[in-house]
């Protein structure tokens, strides 16, 4: 077939109802088609890419790594295309659903405040919030922007910078009075340490103590799968917990969280990005107006 002739939106558009549907027959009455239709159009894609898409049974289809692959991009593909109709017909303004995934403390502290604005100034936009501290494969989640916490690492993401902030260590006045305040790094062997759940780049608490750098580790005992359950751990006086600045300010502030250590904090600061997938083109309106959004008022510090 001359390369002219071929539907590659067609094919792509096909084969991701194929998968989203779970099958030929249900992606068929999709498409408006037969399935030997659909079968022989995988089949050539099949054919045409030198590689097998989806194992086929008689009770289920599954997608090989190739399919998996492929799926994600075509996905994206589609998307973007949709995307620039939508924006065409609607003159460049921000139009359609924003997949954000961010920490539960960013969420909480910084973007929860600021949808109200967001959404008045660009009606035509949604958004579809993921919380979570771990770190998400962008494409394969289908997330268009993600809030990441520290060094970035190399990769094909591309990076908005939207400040950094310090650490504290915490911990309620009840628990201080209960189990005293350290005042020497060797103190906190005997203190309950909330730690995280998962690996971090830094696996425990640094401190500044005579000139040394110590790295403590946080105990094991009870550990969150994210900040913002740390940071209620502590207000219940659970224990001790190392977090970021502008998640426990208004908690210092008011009384209900006292910093501890302070004098051996070594300074270090935490950085935030907005991340998105770099595919070499320019952003859809609706995702470059939420980054430029965040860029302007979802800073931290």
């Amino acid at each position: 077939m001359a390369r002219h002739e071929i539907n590659r939106s067609g094919e792509m558009e096909v084969f991701v109802r194929v998968v989203e549907h779970g099958g030929f027959s249900a992606a068929a009455r999709a498409s408006r088609m037969t399935p030997s239709a659909v079968s022989k159009l995988v089949a050539r894609l099949e054919a045409r890419l030198g590689s097998r898409l989806v194992t086929r049974s008689t009770r289920r289809l599954e997608l090989t790594p190739e399919g998996c692959a492929f799926y994600e991009r075509a996905a994206r593909i589609l998307a973007d295309m949709e995307e620039a109709e939508r924006s065409a017909g609607a003159g460049e303004r921000p139009v359609g659903r924003v997949r954000i995934s961010t920490s539960a403390s960013y969420g909480v502290h910084v973007l929860a405040p600021i949808l109200p604005d967001f959404l008045s100034e660009h009606p035509g936009v949604s958004l579809d919030i993921v919380q979570t501290d771990t770190v998400v494969d962008l494409l394969a989640e289908r997330t268009d922007v993600a809030i990441r916490a520290g060094e970035l690492k190399s990769s094909s993401l591309l990076a908005r910078r939207l400040g950094d902030t310090a650490k504290l260590i915490v911990a309620a006045p009840a628990y201080l009075a209960r189990a005293g305040t350290p005042q020497r790094a060797a103190e906190l062997e005997a203190h309950l340490r909330l730690g995280f759940s998962y690996e971090r780049a830094v696996e425990g608490w640094p401190l500044r103590e005579d000139g040394r750098e110590i790295l403590l580790p946080a105990a094991g005992r009870v550990q969150a799968s994210d900040g913002e359950a740390l940071r209620r751990l502590a207000l219940a006086g659970v224990g001790l917990a190392r977090l970021a600045a502008f998640t426990v300010r208004e908690d210092i502030a008011a009384g209900r969280l006292v910093p501890v250590l302070e004098a051996l904090n070594p300074g270090d600061r935490e950085s935030f990005h907005a991340v998105h997938p770099g595919s070499g083109g320019p952003l859809p309106a609706r995702v470059r107006a939420l980054i430029d959004f965040l860029a302007e008022r979802g800073r931290v510090s």
